[in-house]
């Protein structure tokens, strides 16, 4: 996979924009992007020759150049596989129909590539095509062309192993030569389309899953999707990392199990080292079964925003400082003494300096102190302590300030228990907060007036796991983080007077992690506002939630139990978001499929218990009650005349009870598979809501509340 992960953006949009001269389905492609003006100007179009630029392989100056196919377009690629390569097959027809495509368009012989592998690149010539087997059968090029990272791999090598494997190599091997002519585009990009497929979409397991109509939709797109995601950066890295791992265990565990299953189909003898493999073999089916289920959770784009994944963050703590101080860092550009007497008065001492002059920070980038003697309360400049004249001043005496000139710098060098004051200004921070100590962080002023702004790319902007962490009166301004602007991974975290300005998600509240957030204005999240896994604490008071694409999103796992959430919102003002105000994350369709059941039993058993008379009258509910109950669940959806038509017919009642059941079930798995999310204005009387009090929700596009079924 990692092969195919590499930057887009070299070739752009004029790969796939092949001369009108040619016919078929790269002519058709070049149509497709002149509508969405996407071929660029490339002079004139009617000039036979090729319209794919060419490059050579990296410190291979002797080799000829090739056509530079790697770095298409999404939406280019996608085309190709839907409508020309895969359409509507099944996952056991696709080495068929890729090799009917490549029927149609390769070139048969008469073209050079490059044999390319991890170890040589060899120059061959292509003499025919076995499209069955996706396969090529070669000859040595004249002049012998070949370079080696092993030192004894010599052309003699070259030609035993084109011996060995009868002179037929894997077509996605096969680099094609760059030619002018135009002959050979649809070679180059069909091959290329082909090597694409099986590195990065194509998995062992995918002949084995369910053989329906539908591969293309269940499998290319989303992987697809998936891996152009990845090399924009709108996957979080951690999920990469995780996705990477999940492929390699399936991949391993796969492998074992097919080898584990080829040694039982040999083993003709009921032997215990049989029974043992067997038994071996269902835990390994069963541990695929599991890997695969995760994948597709992060394949799919709609389940990998609405689950989240769980990130394992790395910040360690540093604990308290040796020598018990604590240590107030003032963020300043440049601090002058008048804002200094304003940080002493309110901050640090009660009597200000008299001097109105710069104050310079540590010299080469070091943090500069001040250190106040509270007999006198003369502050003095960074680092110059004045003269101890005994043990009581010495004692009376103590540091106060340390100096910075950025905020990330200061938070990076705080202890346990450490305050870290802002002053007025815009800081522009090319890097992440991580948060793992109980700090606090503030601003000196108004948010609008201290404002601290990432301009650099990452997963997100702050990240929490202190204890106690607190947050006040600053303006945080998001640019080109993935995940979020703020995630609290544990340890509790109080946001309080803030503003921040989105451009991804916004507030994440992880699993076991609790947040507070006060009088606080959060906008512009193109996800949602709030993110509150299962398991979390979260408060929300006097805060604004605006212009996000969700307001609140409340998220579950499918393959993990947590507790619900606990959630008290009081005089919240949640509006102009794009979706709901608040969208609940719905479990699996189980458990409702199973209460369903589980009412359909019971008013079975009750009716069972009626007709029979075998229960007293005073324990079970009267027959036309009964009655009236299955009519009124079943009546909004046949008609409202149906009551009258079932009494006194329990054969009936038992068929409407079974229809609704089951007409309940197939509405629940439709909306399962199209991930769609309905209003619902019972929302807020879940359990997980343990205050709601003087909430205002106004102009949301699609409502209040929300449930996201799955």
């Amino acid at each position: 996979m990692a092969d195919g992960l590499l930057a887009a953006g070299e070739l752009g949009s004029e790969a796939m924009g092949p001369g009108p001269e040619r016919t078929g389905w790269a002519a058709e492609e070049k149509g497709v992007f002149q509508d969405e003006d996407l071929c660029g100007d490339r002079g004139d179009r009617d000039k036979p020759g090729t319209s794919l630029p060419s490059y050579v392989l990296e410190g291979r100056t002797n080799f000829p150049e090739i056509f530079q196919t790697r770095h298409l377009l999404f939406y280019e690629r996608f085309r190709a596989y839907q409508d020309y390569i895969l359409a509507d097959c099944k996952a056991s027809e696709v080495r068929e129909f890729t090799a009917e495509f490549l029927e149609k368009v390769l070139e048969p012989s008469g073209w050079q590539a490059v044999w390319h592998t991890n170890v040589f690149e060899v120059l061959v010539e292509v003499t025919d095509v076995d499209f069955a087997a996706l396969k090529a059968v070669v000859r040595l090029a004249r002049p012998h062309l070949c370079e080696s990272r092993v030192s004894t791999f010599t052309v003699e090598c070259v030609s035993e192993l084109l011996e060995l494997k009868g002179h037929q190599l894997p077509l996605q091997e096969l680099w094609v030569v760059f030619d002018d002519s135009g002959a050979f585009d649809q070679t180059a990009l069909a091959i290329e389309h082909v090597r694409f497929f099986y590195q990065n979409i194509w998995r062992s397991w995918d002949e084995e899953e369910e053989d329906e109509d539908d591969y293309f939709v269940r499998c290319v797109e989303p992987r697809l999707r998936l891996h152009y995601d990845i090399l924009e950066d709108r996957v979080p890295s951690g999920l990469v990392v995780d996705y990477r791992s999940l492929l390699s265990q399936c991949e391993e565990s796969y492998r074992k199990f097919s080898n584990l299953r080829s040694s039982l189909s040999s083993c003709r003898a009921d032997t215990e080292q049989e029974n043992i493999s067997m038994v071996e073999g269902l835990k390994l089916y069963s541990e695929i079964e599991q890997l695969k289920q995760k994948l597709k959770l992060i394949e799919n784009p709609l389940l990998r925003y609405v689950f989240g994944y769980q990130k394992n963050s790395n910040i360690q703590a540093k604990g308290v400082r040796a020598n018990g101080q604590k240590v107030t860092h003032v963020v300043s550009p440049a601090m002058m003494t008048g804002l200094l007497q304003s940080l002493l008065r309110d901050r640090l001492c009660q009597e200000p300096c008299k001097e109105d002059t710069e104050i310079q920070g540590g010299s080469q980038g070091a943090p500069g102190r001040v250190f106040c003697d509270m007999g006198n309360s003369t502050g003095t400049a960074f680092g110059h302590r004045p003269a101890c004249t005994g043990p009581r001043r010495r004692h009376r005496r103590r540091l106060l300030p340390t100096f910075h000139s950025d905020p990330l710098s200061a938070v990076n060098a705080c202890f346990e228990g450490d305050t870290v004051i802002v002053c007025p200004g815009r800081y522009m921070v090319p890097g992440a907060f991580s948060i793992a100590d109980s700090i606090e962080l503030e601003g000196y002023g108004l948010p609008d007036d201290v404002v601290i702004e990432n301009r650099g790319t990452g997963d997100t902007f702050v990240d929490c796991t202190g204890a106690d962490v607190k947050i006040s009166s600053i303006k945080f301004v998001q640019h080109g983080a993935v995940e979020g602007i703020l995630i609290i991974h544990r340890g509790k975290t109080t946001l309080e007077n803030c503003v921040l300005q989105c451009e991804t998600t916004g507030v994440t509240v992880r699993t076991s992690a609790e947040f507070l957030m006060k009088t606080s204005d959060l906008y512009g999240a193109k996800g949602a506002g709030i993110e509150i896994y299962p398991g979390s604490k979260c408060t929300l008071s006097d805060n604004g939630i605006h212009h996000c694409k969700e307001g609140i999103l409340i998220k579950d796992f499918l393959d993990e139990h947590y507790d619900v959430p606990q959630i008290s919102m009081a005089n919240n003002v949640i509006h102009n978001n794009e979706g709901y105000g608040v969208v609940l994350v719905k479990p699996t369709i189980f458990s409702d499929l199973q209460e369903s059941a589980q009412d359909g039993a019971e008013e079975n058993t009750a009716l069972e218990r009626q007709t029979s008379g075998e229960a007293d009258a005073g324990d079970t509910a009267d027959l036309e009650e009964l009655i009236g109950c299955v009519a009124r669940r079943v009546v909004p959806a046949v008609g409202s005349g149906l009551a009258e038509q079932v009494e006194g017919n329990c054969e009936i009642v038992n068929e409407l009870v079974a229809a609704s059941a089951q007409k309940g079930q197939l509405r629940r798995k439709r909306l399962s598979e199209l991930g769609i999310t309905q209003a619902d204005d019972n929302l807020m009387s879940q359990e997980m809501f343990v205050s709601i009090v003087g909430n205002q929700f106004r102009w949301n596009g699609k409502g209040s509340f929300g449930t996201f079924l799955f």
